[in-house]
C-alpha cells in the first residue's frame, strides 16, 4: 500500500504513548480518519456509517500501538491499521472507500499474516481481539457493489511492501527513520499547553 509519512505521524506515535495527551490525540485521529473516509463514501450513505467508523478507528489505535510494541516501524504499524480498514470496507461492500483493489486483499493479509494471526485478525474479522467488547455499531452494507467493484481511490501495485510517499512526492519502499527531535505538539489534537501537561 502507498501511504504518506511526515513529522505529524511521528508526533502522533509519540503522543499516543504518553499519558494525558494520548486520549486527545486518539480522539482527533479517529475524527480525521472517519472524515477522510466518509468523504470517499457515497453522500447518501455517509452519516449512516459515521458511528461504526468512529468505533472502528478507535479500536485500530490499539492495533497501532500493539504493532509498535511488537517492533513494527511506524509506517508498517500504520499500514496494518489501514489494511484492517480495507477489510472492513470490503466486508460491507463499501468499495468506493477502499485504498487498494479488491483483488489485492489476500496479498495485504499475507504480508502481515503473523501479526494478524497472533491477534485473531482476518479479512472476515478485521479487528480480531481489538474489537470492542460491546461490538461495533451497525451500519448498512452495500454488498451489490462487490459484484463489480468500483474503487476510485484505490491504488494497485503496492501490495508487496509498504511504500511511503514523502513530502517531496517521492515514493520510497519502507518508512523513514524516526527523527530524534519529535515535537509532540505537532500531533493532531495537541496544543503546546497539552504537550506540557
Amino acid at each position: 500500500m502507498k501511504i504518506r509519512q511526515n513529522v505529524r505521524h511521528f508526533a502522533s506515535r509519540k503522543a499516543l504513548e504518553l499519558p494525558v495527551v494520548s486520549d486527545l490525540v486518539s480522539e482527533k485521529l479517529v475524527d480525521l480518519h472517519t472524515d477522510v473516509f466518509l468523504e470517499r463514501a457515497d453522500a447518501d450513505h455517509r452519516e449512516a456509517r459515521r458511528d461504526r467508523l468512529d468505533a472502528f478507528f478507535d479500536a485500530t489505535m490499539d492495533t497501532y500501538l500493539a504493532a509498535l510494541q511488537q517492533g513494527a516501524p511506524e509506517a508498517e504499524a500504520r499500514e496494518i491499521t489501514h489494511v484492517q480498514a480495507n477489510f472492513e470496507f470490503y466486508n460491507h461492500g463499501w468499495t468506493e472507500m477502499m485504498e487498494f483493489p479488491v483483488e489485492e486483499l489476500g496479498d495485504h493479509y499475507d504480508r502481515y499474516e503473523t501479526f494478524f494471526r497472533r491477534h485473531g485478525i482476518s479479512i472476515d474479522d478485521p479487528l480480531g481481539e481489538f474489537a470492542p467488547s460491546g461490538g461495533l455499531p451497525d451500519a448498512p452494507s452495500t454488498p451489490e457493489k462487490l459484484d463489480e467493484p468500483v474503487h476510485p481511490y484505490a491504488e494497485g501495485g503496492f501490495a508487496d511492501d509498504v511504500y511511503v510517499e514523502g513530502p517531496d512526492g517521492e515514493v520510497h519502499v519502507g518508512g523513514r527513520d524516526e527523527p530524534s527531535d519529535v515535537d509532540v505538539s505537532r500531533a493532531p489534537g495537541v496544543s503546546d499547553e497539552d504537550a506540557e501537561a
